[in-house]
């Protein structure tokens, strides 16, 4: 789908409520779960060790770490939404997070991100969006979240 580009603040107030598109399909690979796990640490077995996985993981095999989903939003808002004229934007929160079902080694995501609400703030405004993560082939998402961004304009 091609990048929305809204140009200026006054534009982007008028998105409140809309649907804004979304993302490529980008593919969770063993490489990227590992060097996640070096980032931050976590070394789970259900991420980490893909024999261990298949033999005793409820999943059957490797899974992405929940935050490794929700750290592909940067990467992935780019794709779908660019503001004009904006000096900085900020990312300033999540009020709302969960991971209803998990995402396997090797499957691809994308994410849908539509705008809830748009608040001015001083030199600029505080966007709220809900941002759904779709796992290639399954029904129910892998991450859901309700993610504020700031702009300055």
């Amino acid at each position: 789908m091609a990048k929305r580009t809204v140009s200026g603040l006054d534009e982007l107030k008028q998105l409140a409520g809309e649907e804004i598109g979304t993302s490529e399909w980008v593919e969770i690979t063993q490489e990227s779960v590992n060097k996640f796990a070096e980032a931050t640490g976590d070394h789970q077995w259900i991420h980490v060790d893909p024999e261990m996985a298949k033999k005793h993981s409820p999943f059957g095999g490797p899974v992405a770490h929940g935050f490794l989903t929700i750290s592909l939003s940067p990467l992935l808002q780019a794709e779908v939404m660019a503001v004009d004229g904006v000096k900085m934007g900020v990312n300033y929160g999540l009020n709302k997070l969960r991971f209803p079902s998990p995402v396997l080694v090797g499957k691809r995501v994308r994410m849908h991100m539509s705008i809830k609400e748009v608040t001015d703030v001083e030199g600029g405004a505080q966007v709220t969006s809900l941002l759904t993560f779709e796992v290639e082939g399954q029904e129910k998402p892998a991450c859901v979240a309700e993610s504020i961004a700031r702009y300055y304009f």
